[in-house]
């Protein structure tokens, strides 16, 4: 292999740059360090442990680990030899974290020493999985570094590129393994990407500030920066004044976020952001939910026309923004990436007309296709014919360019009319005192549901003058239909996935 296209193909990206450049930092982390010598190596030591442990390609292995060094070299070691990888969200209890494991099938799980629940909980439900500790020691596991620290750490000398198997969040039943019998070609999304990153390997640097479980941190952050020969700050934590900070310390040119992160940056005293230099970012990525326009622009006036936005899923499917187009059309997520066909039907599956809304659906590819694993009737329920659906609901206006409004495992049914929350969740954060929104349908003996704001306030506002300002709010910029019946204040945060997304059910459920 010569190329740095070949090396990847093979699931060798790394190992490319460890030649190319072995002294450069790959990672820096809150849990140490590596060159991209260092990190190539144990990639090749845990690939030759997993080898002399008898795992053939297709097997699996699954990671449960916080953001750090250990977590890439689980990862990208086992997709050298033709492994299937899952990573795990290890904010999970230990009883989903145990079905993931037994699901994925895997035999061997790389895990955090902090989660000692986890060990336990996988030992009594899979007792012949190996399991191997991060950061500490466990009486069920192997220590991992020490363990592999004894094998050839040499590059594979044939290579066979593995694949991830990830999992969806969830949020309407038990997490999903979205399987690919043979991995597609490269994603529109993935290229445009890398063209709109226009990486330089002497002089950038990335900052991941989301967790590397998640599919949009680890393959439009963390990996694609890797294979670009560019190092990446592992955050363990986000935190907005943090990631300024981090920026401003190490010149930080990249990055991918979602509108969460935006709104609460925002937020942040004008003195504070002051403070950073943020001069060296020129890109930032975003996706994974939807960003309210006022906070998007925000961000715009603030650092620039520096905002790409991707819509896509761990399914697939794929649109793609660019600043200047978003400029011009504010709110949209971008067209059709080119190969990708995106469909909106109604509830009976024929088109919509232009700029009604419906439920969007995604062209499958052709090669590569995916499938809910062990799950036929989930796999059956996504596609139609050679489309599939992520649930989301939205419109394509007469220039092609497409816009989310809700989703529809999130649609509220008043009197037999759907209601998409999230469209008045934008216009409730834009109240300067309105830290988090969720607005959620409650029962209704006569409507079935109505819809209930519920609210994080900032610090230091005052709840009745609030309400008041909210209800003229919604008065002058929602229809009758969308407005909220009654608003709750909450103290406690409200549950988000650490993608930044608002567990909607999670709060739902509370009322139900």
């Amino acid at each position: 292999m010569e190329t740095l296209q070949e090396h990847i193909a093979a699931g060798m990206g790394i190992a490319y740059h460890a030649k190319k450049l072995p002294e450069n930092k790959a990672i820096i982390s809150e849990y140490g360090n590596r060159t991209f010598f260092e990190l190539n190596a144990n990639c090749n030591k845990f690939a030759n442990y997993l080898l002399e442990n008898g795992l053939q390609p297709g097997d699996a292995i699954a990671i449960v680990c916080k953001n750090r060094p250990e977590f890439l070299e689980a990862l990208f070691g086992p997709l050298r030899i033709g492994l299937r990888i899952t990573p795990i969200n290890w904010h999970l209890t230990p009883e989903e974290i145990c079905y993931i494991v037994e699901n994925c099938e895997a035999k061997v799980v790389v895990c955090d020493a902090s989660f000692t629940d986890f060990f336990k909980a996988i030992n009594e439900a899979n007792p012949d999985v190996k399991l191997l500790s991060v950061d500490g020691d466990n009486s069920l596991a192997k220590p991992f570094l020490k363990t592999i620290s004894d094998f050839d750490d040499s590059d594979i000398t044939a290579p066979t590129a593995g694949r991830s198997m990830l999992y969806t969040s969830g949020t309407t039943g038990r997490p999903k393994g979205v399987f690919r019998k043979e991995n597609p070609p490269p994603s529109k999304t993935e290229q445009l990407t890398l063209d709109t990153a226009a990486f330089d390997p002497v002089s950038d640097f990335s900052i991941c500030p989301g967790p590397a479980y998640h599919a949009a941190p680890l393959g439009l952050n963390i990996n694609i920066s890797l294979m670009a020969g560019v190092g990446v700050y592992l955050m363990d934590k986000w935190d907005a004044e943090k990631m300024l900070s981090l920026i401003d310390e190490h010149k930080c040119t990249h990055t991918h976020m979602v509108a969460t992160m935006f709104h609460r940056i925002l937020r942040l005293p004008e003195e504070t952001k002051a403070k950073y230099d943020l001069s060296s970012m020129r890109w930032i990525l975003h996706g994974a939910a939807p960003c309210p326009v006022e906070v998007k622009q925000g961000m715009m006036d603030w650092m620039g026309p520096i905002l790409y936005e991707y819509y896509a899923a761990t399914e697939g499917g794929g649109c793609f923004i660019q600043p200047e187009e978003w400029l011009k059309k504010p709110g949209s997520v971008g067209k059709a990436n080119e190969g990708t066909e995106v469909k909106i039907l109604d509830d009976n599956f024929d088109e919509v007309e232009v700029g009604e809304e419906g439920t969007i659906y995604f062209s499958a590819p052709s090669k590569g296709r995916f499938e809910y694993y062990k799950a036929k009737e989930k796999t059956s329920g996504a596609y139609w014919g050679d489309y599939f659906t992520m649930g989301d609901i939205g419109y394509c206006d007469e220039d092609g360019y497409h816009f989310l409004t809700g989703r529809s495992a999130d649609t509220i049914i008043s009197g037999g009319t759907n209601i998409y929350p999230q469209e008045i969740d934008n216009v409730l954060l834009m109240h300067e005192k309105v830290s988090e929104v969720c607005c959620v349908g409650v029962p209704n003996k006569e409507w079935g549901e109505e819809i209930k704001a519920v609210i994080n306030l900032e610090s230091g506002a005052d709840p009745d003058l609030v309400l008041k300002e909210l209800h003229a709010m919604a008065e002058e910029k929602l229809s009758g239909f969308k407005k909220p019946k009654s608003y709750e204040f909450w103290e406690e945060e409200l549950p988000r996935l650490p993608t930044g997304k608002i567990q909607r059910n999670l709060v739902k459920k509370r009322f139900w």
